[in-house]
């Protein structure tokens, strides 16, 4: 179950990446777009502000990150489905996915080809997904469910790495795209408050962890966890946290 509140809590700095993706393709009128793990729909509505003549469809499996978006002004089609097994009913112009297929079990290695197909000829498959697994904002998330009383029960709830380095993409998409661009950002997030960078996880990757826990095994992993953070991400002396975050973007042409 996904928290609306927490994740839009950073919304400006979520919104960069999915802003920098956006301004990169080069569509002129596409006539049908589905944004894939839409999420509130804070992205799916510059989408339509950019486009405002496509029909346009966001998709996610959260029904409380859609109840959110509904509440958005915008003629769009909002449509709660598993994005690993979506399947358009037509062809599309353009799929649009900001971070959220990192979150799809499938391998990419099958999903992603699947997705360029679902576009036309001259159609545009976009994707940003976080690469930041392996930095200890994410290690040591994992350390410390490993470290705890709680290590049976989240262990099994531990994933490997779930994007792989940028040459894999091209090695898959290649094939079937007419042309293919590939690149990576570092973002340096500044970050205000206490433990903002457990806020930041907390909404997002380390949510089925906390979720196994009941409330007084949440307060303890989470402040284990909190204390990791300090160390690797110090706060500065202006009260700042520097949080370092890597990004792979995607814009394969058909």
């Amino acid at each position: 179950m996904w928290d609306p509140d927490q994740y839009i809590r950073y919304a400006d700095l979520r919104l960069r990446p999915a802003i920098d993706l956006l301004t990169r393709v080069e569509l002129q009128s596409p006539r049908r777009i589905v944004d894939l793990g839409c999420g509130v729909g804070n992205v799916t509505q510059m989408i339509a502000e950019r486009w405002p003549r496509a029909e346009l469809t966001g998709i996610d499996s959260s029904r409380e990150m859609l109840a959110r978006a509904r509440e958005l002004p915008d003629d769009i089609d909002w449509v709660q489905a598993d994005i690993a097994n979506w399947s358009p009913t037509g062809p599309l112009d353009l799929v649009f996915s900001n971070a959220a297929l990192h979150f799809v079990d499938d391998e990419h290695a099958h999903l992603l080809p699947k997705l360029l197909q679902s576009v036309t000829p001259g159609g545009v498959l976009a994707i940003q997904m976080p690469r930041n697994f392996g930095e200890p904002s994410h290690t040591l998330m994992y350390d410390a469910a490993r470290e705890g009383p709680w290590r049976d029960r989240l262990t099994p709830l531990m994933r490997p790495p779930p994007v792989a380095e940028p040459e894999h993409y091209y090695d898959i998409l290649a094939p079937s795209a007419s042309s293919l661009e590939i690149w990576e950002t570092v973002y340096l997030q500044v970050l205000q408050g206490d433990d903002p960078i457990a806020e930041w996880t907390g909404a997002t990757w380390g949510e089925p962890l906390l979720e196994a826990l009941d409330d007084d095994e949440r307060q303890a992993y989470e402040a284990d966890y909190k204390r990791r953070l300090r160390a690797a991400y110090p706060r500065r002396s202006d009260g700042t946290t520097l949080f370092p975050f890597r990004r792979l973007f995607i814009i394969a042409m058909r």
